[in-house]
């Protein structure tokens, strides 16, 4: 059995356990990828995300020791099997899969490229070709970042990515402090599906850190320890009510679940 935050050996001064090993990881939830809303049943509205950077971000967090669920909308990237996989295509599917996962991880890092706006109406058939406009109605999808900064405890640690093609750090800082965000990662277009691109991330108490043309791979290696170290300033001690925690999934058992 697991306490929370804690294996059997730790020393816990709640729960009384007095023997002595290491924490366990981070219970990590990660979203990669382009939502897609449905214009109709073959046409929908997106964005040029590949996903690399979420995905990027699921392996170095598995490398680093930490239980990942990777939330995923529709990508070319070849999920990593040690990780939970969630499928959720549309903006309104990946709400519904944060929100059922958010509850017990200790870190929500929303790397997914969300649509803003969706279809008020999705046509039921698809739509013919008629050679006059067409004109779609579109409505704002849920702002998943503003629901978990809503619902987060004081130990849970919220990352966000900002893309900005002027003002960036301007635009980003104010994405940190209006979502109350723990941690900001801002780029420019440029980063779309690339290898290589250049972040600049901010925490709410440090300044700015530029990475320049650095490879997806080490950037989220970057992110994972600094969400590490967010987190261990925050669970400095056990937490105040211990609970079970279901064992992991063993290595090359990935789970894929459909929200």
């Amino acid at each position: 059995m697991l306490v929370a935050g804690y294996s059997m050996l730790d020393e816990c001064p709640v729960s009384g356990i007095k023997n002595r090993v290491s924490r366990i990881g981070m219970r990590i939830v990660i979203t990669a990828g382009g939502t897609r809303e449905y214009i109709d049943p073959v046409r929908y509205i997106s964005n040029a995300s590949s996903g690399r950077m979420g995905y990027a971000l699921a392996r170095a967090a598995l490398k680093a020791g930490h239980e990942v669920t990777l939330i995923t909308a529709p990508t070319a990237q070849e999920p990593p099997s040690e990780a939970t996989i969630v499928k959720a295509e549309t903006a309104a599917r990946m709400f519904e899969a944060v929100k059922k996962h958010f509850s017990r991880c200790d870190c929500l890092i929303m790397a997914a490229a969300v649509a803003d706006y969706t279809p008020v109406r999705p046509a039921p058939t698809k739509l013919k070709k008629t050679g006059q406009n067409l004109t779609i109605k579109l409505k704002p999808t849920p702002d998943i970042l503003k629901w978990a900064a809503e619902h987060k405890n004081k130990t849970r640690i919220l990352v966000g990515f900002a893309l900005e093609d002027k003002a960036l750090r301007a635009r980003a800082e104010k994405k940190l402090h209006e979502k109350n965000l723990d941690m900001i990662v801002a780029n420019c277009p440029a980063a779309i599906g690339a290898d290589k691109s250049t972040v600049q991330i901010k925490t709410l108490d440090s300044a700015w850190v530029k990475i320049e043309n650095a490879a997806k791979s080490a950037t989220a290696k970057k992110i994972i320890a600094l969400a590490e170290k967010l987190h261990r300033r925050r669970t400095d001690s056990c937490p105040p009510r211990p609970a079970e925690v279901p064992e992991r999934a063993s290595p090359r058992s990935r789970r894929f679940l459909f929200s």
